[in-house]
């Protein structure tokens, strides 16, 4: 599975988005970051993450969502595919 970020602050570099969420989740090791820049006002990140705990990524994407995060309000879903 994978984890959607998406509205995080234009420049952001991935190592920030890895330590984010390692702030709120130590078990989840990322392993690939993709990113859709979309027109750069709104941009997001799929995460992959290495052997995901059961209920691990529903956990922290509940946690995530909605959290202001470098001044904007972060959009956080799971991923199936």
């Amino acid at each position: 599975m994978k984890l959607w970020i998406g509205n995080i602050a234009p420049g952001t570099a991935d190592d920030e988005i890895r330590e984010f969420v390692k702030k709120y989740s130590p078990d989840l090791v990322c392993t690939k970051i993709e990113r859709v820049e979309g027109d750069g006002s709104r941009p997001g990140a799929s995460l992959e993450f290495a052997e995901t705990p059961f209920g691990a990524l529903e956990k922290i994407s509940m946690r995530l969502n909605g959290m202001y995060w470098k001044g904007r309000p972060l959009v956080v879903q799971t991923l199936i595919r």
